[in-house]
C-alpha cells in the first residue's frame, strides 16, 4: 500500500462522542489517502459504471449517471488502519436506484475498479439506502486521490468497502473475495466488530 498522503497528522478530536466511534479507532479531521497503487484518472468523457451479472445488464456514460436521481448524505466513515471521521458529507446515487433499474437475482457484488482493485459484499448490504456510488465529496466533485470522479461509499462497513474509482458492480450468486480479503483482510468487514481480517 502506498504511503498515507503529507496531509495527515493524526490530529485527534477529543470531543467526539465515543458512541460514533468504533472499538480500537480515533477520530481524526484530516482525510488521509491510502491506495494500493497509483491514482487513476479517467476523463470524464470517457467514464462509464457498469452493472454486469443481471439479466438486463446496464451501462451509463457520465452524463447519463449525473442525470439519475440523487441524495446527499452525512455520515461517519471507519478506516481499518483505525481511523474514522465524522459527518462527511457526500451526493451520490443510491445503488437501490441503480439495482432498480437491472433485472437480476444476485445475493452478492463484486466491485470492479480503475487499476485492477475489487472488493466483495452481500446485495443486503447495499439496499436499503445503505450504500451509494458517490460523486461529490464536502459540496465539490470528489477529487481523484479519494476515488473520484465516483466511489463506492458504504459506511456501515470498514472504508476498504467503499471502493475508489469504481466502475462496474458485477453480480454474482455467490461469493468471490476481493483484491484485500484475498490478501487476509476479513471478508464482511464491520468496524463494530473489528473485522479487519480474517478470523475477527
Amino acid at each position: 500500500m502506498s504511503p498515507i498522503s503529507r496531509g495527515f497528522h493524526r490530529r485527534h478530536e477529543p470531543d467526539a462522542d465515543p458512541s460514533r466511534v468504533p472499538p480500537g479507532q480515533y477520530v481524526t479531521a484530516d482525510f488521509p489517502v491510502l491506495s494500493a497503487g497509483p491514482t487513476p484518472r479517467t476523463a470524464l468523457k470517457d467514464w462509464t459504471f457498469s452493472i454486469t451479472g443481471a439479466a438486463t445488464p446496464k451501462t451509463w456514460t457520465w452524463d447519463e449517471f449525473q442525470a439519475l436521481p440523487s441524495e446527499k448524505v452525512t455520515t461517519d466513515i471507519h478506516c481499518v488502519t483505525r481511523w474514522s471521521k465524522l459527518d462527511t458529507t457526500w451526493q451520490g446515487v443510491t445503488l437501490d436506484t441503480l439495482l432498480g433499474q437491472v433485472d437480476h437475482t444476485g445475493t452478492f457484488l463484486l466491485a470492479h475498479c480503475d487499476g485492477g482493485y475489487t472488493t466483495n459484499l452481500p446485495i443486503a448490504d447495499v439496499l436499503g439506502g445503505q450504500a451509494w456510488v458517490a460523486y461529490n465529496y464536502g459540496g465539490n466533485p470528489l477529487a481523484a486521490e479519494h476515488g473520484g470522479p465516483a466511489r463506492l461509499l458504504v459506511p456501515h462497513l470498514y472504508f476498504w468497502k467503499s471502493a475508489k474509482w469504481v466502475r462496474r458492480l458485477e453480480l454474482l450468486d455467490h461469493d468471490v473475495p476481493g483484491f484485500w480479503e484475498s490478501y487476509g483482510y476479513n471478508n464482511y468487514g464491520d468496524p463494530w466488530k473489528e473485522q479487519r481480517y480474517a478470523g475477527d
